[in-house]
């Protein structure tokens, strides 16, 4: 197993300069949308899995309250990059 990084590695600090990369990638694909920062958000990522501390949700007192219908995570998760690609805005 790895070692857990002693220091955080925002990914916001990782993607400044990847316009140049995602300009080929467009042309490569013919992609319709040449601004990344259109489709991403880094820093949203980071502050989703950055935290200091744990987080653990629950749904079952929802479940309880009446509110049953739901999607499996990882359906949600690959229906979206389904469209993505669908709608040619990722290869």
């Amino acid at each position: 197993p790895a070692d857990f990084p002693s220091e955080p590695a925002p990914l916001e600090t990782q993607m400044a300069n990847d316009q140049a990369v995602w300009d080929d990638i467009v042309r490569e694909h013919q992609l319709k949308e040449s601004d990344i920062n259109r489709l991403i958000s880094p820093w949203h990522s980071d502050a989703d899995l950055g935290r200091p501390i744990e987080v653990v949700t629950d749904m079952s007192k929802s479940r309880k309250l009446g509110f049953t219908a739901f999607q499996a995570s990882d359906d949600a998760f690959f229906d979206v990059f389904e469209k993505l690609r669908h709608d040619r805005l990722i290869p």
